[in-house]
């Protein structure tokens, strides 16, 4: 019996995962108890709830990793520093003492933070460190359903690499080749949000987001000043326009004259031009993916391609890639950002230093439809009901979803919560608010009154797996909504003139965010929808976070209540118990 703990820590959206004997049995991300969104601290919580889950101790534990190598991150900057010398120097001063102070010393401070869960660990037992590419080609490629397969992995920066290219085969990931920093496509992302107003590390989703309401015209401008594609799909960035080498800022006033713009002031409207540099940047984007993965399709000839990186949450490129890339099959992690850096970690020790035997399942991947935080038991809800002073009404089996379906069809607003919470950003159907998409204002009044977010931004559908050709037409369909579809309604002719349309799920292109719910591997959700089906004939229901903006998900049932409670959601749906807002009367 091994246990593995992998950690993820002190940049953003640390999180700690437990393999047992290669397989992951739990994971979580520390923002999901800290309740402060992305948090980078160090996962204390979610270490105690994986521990917990296993019903063991800390001391019980055969390995601990962490998912990068900070002396090599350390180098990476002081070279940085060195070569744009005298340029930087407030940078330097700035950054410096927190290293010296704290970050160089990470292994120290895992071994005291880790002391201070349990007294019984030893601060002397060995902890490992895997290198941060390699923790993201390991989260992309061993949990997939691929033998073997090209690993891709694209992000911001580790310590120094920035785009890694590995081949999987059984139990071997080998390293062939990669890019380094500053050259990035992630940072060139980060640039543009940046750039856009929005918040760096976190709101790349909403520059993608934004992109389908402009035109790239400034497509041209990017490639001719700003990066350097060659034919591989390698690619090198103009540093003569980006500060994030020497400054605090990711672009200079080099990129504003450019675009004949400052950067756009946070809370500012969004005109026409901010559109159309969201909508740029995603097609170069998504141009250069294309390109990379097209060479790397001959240059292997092998027909998987796995993806991880903070690159692989945009689903639009990532649909881009599964389209022209030539890849017959593309699987993405769902956890692609540093958090999955955690369970990409602990796979590293199982099978590389371990020699750990995999054993693929083609029909499933291992992430258990990434249903991998904590579950609360009847007793705990029904607890945290009374602390708030709510009523509930008790409903079992089969009316309880019917009565949920019956609340979707006359319009209402459901926070769903059931099992366990999603790990990786996507809510899943356990974490949810759940609206009917048959309503096409249905995105604004969840954009306005539940989510509290502006209002360009997209829902995306979770719909019946068996009718989802029908909707987006045939071809593979994602059950983590790390793809989009074109959704097809009855005027182009693809889809039955009888099927009932869900313009509240679709995208202002034409394209949806697709959930499918298939009945084996989550059989929960699909009798929600199921049952939404029978009633009105839709097989699909608006899925979203069960959050408001700049909040982290719900992870427990006292999140749940405080985001109904502090929302125009309307029926708050808990593990068999109703709650309607309406009804809301003081417990006895």
């Amino acid at each position: 019996m091994a246990y593995i703990l992998g950690i993820s820590a002190y940049y953003h959206d640390s999180a700690a995962c437990l393999l047992k004997n290669g397989e992951v049995i739990a994971a979580a991300q520390e923002e999901r108890f800290s309740r402060i969104k992305n948090d980078e601290s160090f996962p204390a919580e979610a270490i105690k709830f994986c521990l917990k889950f296993a019903s063991i101790s800390l001391a019980e534990l055969d390995h601990v990793v962490f998912y990068e190598k900070p002396f090599l991150k350390f180098e990476r900057l002081l070279e940085t520093y060195v070569n744009f010398a005298p340029q930087g120097l407030r940078s330097f001063l700035k950054s410096m003492p927190v290293w010296l102070k704290d970050k160089l010393f990470i292994k120290n401070n895992i071994a005291r933070a880790l002391n201070t869960i349990d007294p019984n660990w030893k601060k002397s037992r060995t902890i490992l460190f895997a290198d941060h590419h390699r923790s993201h080609a390991a989260s992309a490629f061993y949990p997939s359903p691929f033998e073997q397969a090209v690993v891709l992995t694209v992000d911001g920066v580790g310590e120094w690499a920035t785009t890694t290219v590995s081949l999987g085969h059984s139990a071997q990931l080998t390293l062939k080749k990669e890019i380094n920093f500053p050259n990035s496509i992630g940072l060139l992302y980060s640039a543009f949000t940046y750039y856009l107003g929005f918040k760096v590390n976190s709101d790349e989703y909403k520059v993608m987001g934004l992109a389908s309401y402009g035109t790239p015209v400034y497509k041209q401008l990017i490639y001719d000043h700003l990066t350097d594609i060659k034919a591989d799909g390698s690619f090198l960035l103009n540093m003569d326009y980006f500060d994030y080498c020497t400054g605090l800022k990711m672009t200079n006033k080099k990129f504003d004259k450019l675009f004949g713009h400052p950067p756009r002031a946070k809370g500012e409207a969004l005109l026409t031009f901010h559109k159309d540099i969201a909508s740029s940047i995603q097609k170069v984007t998504e141009e250069i993916m294309i390109k990379l993965t097209q060479s790397l399709y001959r240059e292997f000839a092998i027909d998987n391609l796995c993806i991880a990186g903070g690159v692989a949450l945009n689903c639009i490129a990532n649909s881009a890639v599964r389209q022209h890339s030539g890849f017959k099959q593309v699987w993405v992690q769902p956890a692609a950002g540093d958090a999955g850096g955690a369970l990409g970690a602990a796979y590293s020790v199982f099978y590389e230093h371990l020699s750990g035997v995999r054993n693929v399942n083609p029909q499933a991947d291992g992430m258990k439809q990434s249903l991998l935080g904590p579950s609360y038991t009847p007793n705990e809800v029904i607890k945290a009901l009374s602390a708030y002073g709510l009523n509930y009404e008790e409903v079992e089996n089969e009316l309880y979803y019917l009565k949920i379906a019956e609340y979707l069809a006359e319009g209402k607003v459901i926070a769903y919560f059931k099992g366990r919470t999603e790990f990786g950003p996507r809510a899943l159907g356990c974490r949810s608010i759940l609206a009917d998409p048959r309503n096409s204002e249905m995105k604004a009044i969840l954009n306005a009154k539940i989510k509290f977010r502006e209002s360009f931004r997209p829902f995306a559908p979770a719909i019946l797996d068996e009718f989802a050709d029908l909707y987006f037409g045939e071809g593979s369909k994602n059950r983590y909504m790390l793809f989009t579809e074109n959704y097809s309604d009855h005027s182009n002719g693809h889809q039955a003139s009888n099927a009932v349309l869900i313009p509240g799920a679709v995208h202002v292109d034409g394209t949806a965010r697709v959930q499918i719910v298939n009945k084996i591997h989550h059989p929960d959700f699909h009798k929600v929808i199921t049952a939404f089906y029978n009633l009105t004939g839709c097989p699909a229901v608006i899925n979203t976070s069960l959050n408001v903006m700049n909040e982290p998900m719900a992870s427990s049932p006292k999140d749940a209540i405080c985001c109904f409670l502090n929302t125009e959601i309307d029926i708050l749906a808990i593990e068999g118990l109703l709650i309607d807002k309406r009804d809301r009367t003081l417990a006895v």
